[in-house]
């Protein structure tokens, strides 16, 4: 039997967004994805979803009018919507603190039954850092205006389909070298991305309502420790060395000219504060909502795109030190 609520997604063409698409429709939900730009993101968000449970939807500007229009014909929105750097025409307070107060705001006069929004982990103590400030302050502004929303904060979130694991299994591939930040002890509780998947499909079939959740896998994981372990998956090994703070400025200085930063200033201030639980709210865990798959053993599916003789090469038994 085919469920009555239909779920507006926000950001829907990400990794995030992808594997929620596969989720929500193969248990019978309609799909309302929301893009800039149907014609580059069109299709690659219709292979996600089953037939006939899917709606493609473009938005050229986010305005009260264009987004009451989708929400008349939702009952659940959710928003991914996020940037890891600045550009031009979308900054951080644009992005994740106006945003998320216009979708809050429209959600709630339309009288939708629940309202997700995506933030992220270990920002409260990063008071430093315009990515973190932006993303607390759309935390504020989403409560404020739908008070019964759920905010969720995850950890790293990885996949074949990241920005994270894939671009530093591209870069050690290449570089004799790796320099690491802070001696590489800032700590991360990676999740996989189809147990956040699954822990906001759990949300939406229990109609929680009213929560902060803290999202986290099951390992706490050092900097240093995930770059070994991408390392050890694509088989290469590497020089790791530790980079002074002022030569770690001039890097992402230096980056930050790219089109597409390898590293900014405010990703490197980030790295100071460990991604971890912060004991404030309640987790994924806490609620039963479990998130078991291990980080060696989901980039081990995918890291042979990056290795010597592809899905056919034999791994090392020794590790990289």
């Amino acid at each position: 039997m085919k469920n009555q609520d239909s779920i507006l997604i926000f950001g829907s063409s990400g990794q995030i967004g992808k594997s929620l698409i596969r989720k929500f429709t193969k248990n019978n939900y309609k799909v309302i994805a929301v893009t800039r730009s149907i014609h580059r993101k069109g299709y690659q968000i219709k292979t996600q979803s089953n037939y006939g449970y899917l709606e493609l939807e473009e938005i050229k500007s986010f305005t009260e009018e264009s987004i009451s229009k989708l929400m008349e014909k939702s009952s659940i929105c959710i928003n991914l919507i996020g940037i890891l750097y600045e550009k031009k025409n979308n900054h951080f307070n644009l992005i994740h603190t106006d945003l998320p107060s216009l979708l809050s705001k429209v959600a709630s006069k339309n009288s939708l039954k629940q309202f997700i929004h995506l933030s992220a982990l270990g920002i409260e103590s990063a008071t430093d850092s315009k990515y973190a400030t932006s993303k607390i302050n759309g935390e504020k502004k989403v409560r404020q205006n739908f008070p019964s929303s759920v905010i969720l904060k995850p950890s790293l979130v990885y996949s074949v389909d990241d920005n994270f694991t894939t671009n530093f299994m591209s870069l050690l591939s290449i570089l004799p070298v790796m320099p690491l930040y802070y001696s590489g002890k800032t700590k991360f509780t990676p999740i996989h991305v189809s147990d956040l998947a699954n822990i906001i499909f759990r949300i939406v079939e229990k109609k929680i309502s009213s929560e902060t959740i803290e999202c986290i896998g099951p390992e706490v994981i050092t900097f240093k420790e995930i770059i070994l372990k991408i390392l050890k998956s694509i088989n290469k090994k590497r020089l790791l060395f530790s980079l002074p703070l002022f030569l770690a400025k001039i890097n992402a200085k230096l980056f930050e000219l790219m089109p597409k930063p390898l590293l900014t200033m405010d990703q490197l201030i980030l790295l100071k504060y460990d991604n971890v639980i912060s004991n404030k709210y309640k987790t994924n865990f806490d609620l039963k909502m479990m998130a078991n798959k291990k980080f060696d053993d989901e980039i081990n599916l995918y890291s042979f795109n990056w290795t010597n003789g592809g899905q056919f090469s034999k791994k090392k038994d020794n590790g990289d030190k």
